[in-house]
């Protein structure tokens, strides 16, 4: 099947609605607007709506599409967004339970009954979003990764209440919109990437903590040796490659050595209370200023673009 055909799926552009317009917003609009969609966005802020077309046309561009959103229509209220026409809903919106849960009270209510009521969470379970609604098998995880617009996969998260058929139904649209979907069958906390990402910080962090390496020298393991081949293939396959008799012996030798910690180093609590989270304050484990974010963002992204191509040359998007 050529990516063409696969990227078609069968799935007629349709219209979605996005609840949330922040940075995770913008990408996935982007994402439904390159394919054709129609796409109303729900935000409290009349700030982040006035200033949805340029960040989404931006996204579009990077995407390499036309800058065209002519499709995007800005709401401040989920009951002013054409639930008619609504097949497919996003929310994005910040982490918190309560919020979530009421927001998806709402959208139950509002949404016709074929709809797919999906939250882009990264941390809770989605059994426990849908707590209390009627339709929980309409109902899923739908997490993207930051920048939504340019990462291809989404994991599709099923929640025991939840329509396996309608899960892989929306896992066909995302595959029409040029992502690649997994699956995630049981909804356990931080869903498939986050729990593995989770584990590589921990150990990270940790060697950090206690003087191991620098966080320049920790960067500089992960992108030059595993990370550079993770590019190229899996964990799982690349194992085939070397062999899961070395893996089962190293792993007699390392795993009972890492970190087990159930909770931050006090390296990363120290950064967060003095208010050194990254670039949006000026300094994490590094410091940043308008120059070199600018630089580092723009490097960041054409170093996804060219991992995109490598993908897209194998079919794998």
């Amino acid at each position: 099947m050529s990516q063409s055909e696969r990227h078609a799926g069968g799935q007629a552009p349709g219209h979605a609605l996005v609840l949330g317009g922040g940075t995770m917003g913008v990408g996935i609009i982007a994402m439904f607007l390159g394919g054709g969609w129609k796409v109303d966005v729900v935000s409290r802020s009349a700030a982040t709506r006035d200033g949805l077309p340029a960040a989404c046309a931006k996204a579009l561009e990077a995407m390499g599409k036309p800058a065209d959103t002519s499709g995007l229509a800005t709401f401040a209220t989920l009951p002013e967004a054409n639930w008619k026409e609504i097949t497919l809903a996003v929310e994005t919106v910040t982490e918190d339970l309560e919020l979530k849960r009421k927001l998806f009270a709402e959208m139950e209510a509002l949404a016709r009954p074929d709809a797919a009521l999906t939250s882009n969470s990264s941390s809770f379970p989605i059994s426990e979003i849908g707590k209390g609604l009627k339709t929980q098998s309409r109902m899923m995880g739908l997490h993207f990764f930051m920048p939504a617009s340019l990462i291809p996969l989404v994991e599709v998260v099923r929640s025991v209440h939840t329509d396996a058929a309608l899960a892989e139904k929306v896992g066909a649209i995302m595959t029409s919109l040029g992502k690649r979907p997994v699956q995630v069958r049981k909804d356990v906390i931080g869903f498939l990437g986050n729990r593995i990402q989770g584990a590589l910080m921990r150990e990270a962090l940790w060697l950090i903590e206690q003087g191991v390496a620098s966080p320049e020298d920790i960067d500089a393991t992960v992108r030059l040796s595993f990370g550079f081949r993770y590019a190229a293939a899996g964990p799982i396959v690349q194992k085939e490659h070397s062999g899961w008799d070395t893996t089962c012996a190293v792993a007699k030798i390392i795993w009972p050595d890492l970190s087990n910690a159930d909770g931050p180093p006090p390296v990363l609590q120290r950064n967060v209370d003095a208010g050194r989270i990254g670039m949006k304050t000026g300094h994490g484990f590094f410091p940043w200023d308008a120059a070199s974010m600018a630089q580092e963002r723009a490097r960041y992204e054409r170093a996804l673009r060219k991992c995109l191509e490598i993908f897209k040359e194998e079919g794998i998007i």
